[in-house]
């Protein structure tokens, strides 16, 4: 026991000298460094890994002397000493913003998808089909993917809380104008527009889960995270169809509005910069400010010589994507979410002349998908914390971020048979409860797929967290965005039956890439080197 202390307190030494060593080449700009000081605050090695539990045989050359309660998993990153370190925040403290990020984050997808329920009555009004009103829902969404690349450039240069406030002013406005629209030109100018600012913490929520927990409590904070934003594109044709049955079309919009009200007032009340450079002794801190000065930006921008310039800033969004193992994972979320959102954009179009709906019955419809995200929260919940610590115990105490990735081996069956299923279910004219059960499977998969990918991109750069969120949101968004343009007229000329099959086969062939990933992931990252970023 007094070898492994001796051992630790020594590896403690080696990384307090590595971390002075880097910030002293930084301030002489030396760029070569900043790989070498992530490594060091993270404790991640391309060629090795993460070492996670010192208890194991071959992990004591890298055990470390802040440790979690359990006396044997490592803290990642090492808290400081500084009590404004958002990793010594309590536990209350931390939740209480996971939820508000989470909360932000629900918003932009339950807004884009109350409009799926009120494309027939805008048709009505404004004298057009109701397939070219949803030229303006797959304007909104494209805007969702767009805006997060945006937000996350501007959140390295700015800093977390100022542009998550500024946006949300600005999608609260947005809101209101979509309620108050009279013309269907405004209506789709006011819906993009959204968009754009309301995907703010749809796109950056991973950089406050990685600012405020540690490495072994990520997976099941994604998790929460994610399936706001998995249930939210449900929840807001839901609602909007009991309100639509007796009220018009505005006043789900007007709903809309109260809840970005609702967010931005949270933000306003609870929400904190997170942003915390481990490279920078804690007496050497800049000054937190009055909290009306870190809400609008002041104390950041007094700050901002201490961060990345702008140009770094936009180059971290570009240089992420083309580190290979995040392009190909974002391709297969591209290829397998996409569906998610062209179903959900055009239900309304399949299920009411199909089954003879009403805005009542589709309402009663939409409780499916959302029992389904339920469902695979609770499940993720448990499996992908449960395969790391099996994946950790065969490995000696290493962790490889490839380990995510099993769990989609999981998941990809329901993925491909409910979207079968569901193409026979509209063709064959089957029961509709055996739609909503084929539906829910397809959720259910693309909830656990959807944190097993968040979770594998966020492991293998952890210094790219708002990077890495900003793509995989961008992948979800595009897809949906492409597909629902041709989703009910593909449909229509092919039938549902092959329609979805096809579907469902690129989602069969995409699952290639995992298995990719799983055989070359960590042969690529360490072909593809570190990303030298200016901060981490």
């Amino acid at each position: 026991m007094a070898d492994k202390k001796s051992q630790a307190a020594n590896l403690t030494d080696r990384a307090e000298s590595k971390t002075s060593s880097s910030h002293e080449k930084q301030q002489n700009g030396n760029s070569g460094v900043f790989g070498r000081k992530a490594e060091t605050i993270h404790q991640f090695q391309e060629a090795k890994g993460y070492i996670i539990d010192i208890n194991a045989e071959d992990s004591t050359e890298a055990s470390d002397l802040k440790l979690a309660g359990d006396g044997h998993t490592v803290l990642i990153p090492q808290p400081s000493g500084d009590k404004n370190d958002p990793l010594n925040w309590s536990w209350a403290r931390k939740h209480l913003i996971l939820f508000v990020v989470s909360f932000v984050a629900f918003l932009p997808d339950y807004g884009s998808a109350t409009g799926a329920v009120t494309l027939i009555p805008q048709a009505a009004e404004w004298n057009t089909t109701p397939d070219y009103v949803n030229h303006s829902q797959a304007g909104n969404v494209f805007m969702l993917g767009a805006g997060g690349v945006i937000v996350v450039m501007l959140s390295a240069f700015f800093g977390r809380l100022p542009i998550v406030f500024w946006f949300l002013v600005i999608s609260t406005a947005t809101a209101a104008w979509c309620a108050g629209a009279t013309t269907f030109e405004s209506f789709m100018a006011a819906r993009i527009l959204n968009g754009f600012f309301s995907t703010v913490s749809q796109a950056g929520g991973l950089m406050f889960i990685k600012d405020i927990f540690f490495f072994h409590e990520q997976a099941r904070k994604i998790n929460i995270w994610a399936s706001f934003i998995v249930i939210s594109p449900y929840m807001g044709p839901l609602l909007a169809a009991f309100i639509t049955e007796t009220q018009r079309w505005p006043l789900p919009f007007w709903v809309f509005f109260a809840m970005n009200v609702l967010g931005l007032a949270l933000v306003v009340s609870f929400l904190q910069e997170t942003y915390y450079d481990r490279s920078i002794p804690a007496e050497e801190q800049p000054a937190q400010g009055h909290r009306i000065a870190r809400l609008i930006g002041i104390s950041q921008w007094k700050s901002r010589h201490l961060r990345n310039t702008f140009t770094q800033a936009c180059w971290r969004t570009v240089s992420v994507l083309l580190k290979p193992t995040v392009a190909i994972a974002c391709l297969f979320y591209a290829l397998t979410f996409a569906w998610a959102v062209g179903i959900n954009t055009t239900l309304a179009m399949f299920v009411m002349p199909l089954y003879g709906f009403g805005p009542r019955q589709v309402g009663f419809f939409y409780f499916t998908p959302v029992v389904a995200v339920i469902l695979g929260e609770a499940t993720g919940h448990w499996l992908h914390d449960a395969l790391a610590r099996q994946y950790i115990r065969r490995h000696k105490g290493h962790f490889e971020p490839e380990a995510r990735l099993r769990a989609v081996f999981f998941s990809m069956p329901f993925v491909i048979a409910g979207l079968v299923l569901i193409g026979q279910c509209l063709e064959n004219a089957w029961h509709y409860m055996a739609t909503c059960v084929c539906w829910g499977m397809y959720v259910f998969g693309m909830m656990i797929t959807t944190v097993a990918l968040s979770s594998y991109c966020l492991d293998s750069y952890p210094e790219a967290s708002g990077e890495v969120s900003a793509w995989i949101n961008f992948s979800r968004t595009v897809g949906g965005f492409i597909v629902s343009y041709f989703q009910v007229t593909w449909a229509e000329a092919q039938g549902t039956k092959l329609s979805f099959g096809i579907q469902a086969a690129i989602c069969a062939g995409s699952f290639l890439f995992i298995l990719a990933l799983l055989r070359w992931g960590k042969a690529m990252r360490i072909w593809a080197g570190p990303l030298n970023f200016a901060t981490t």
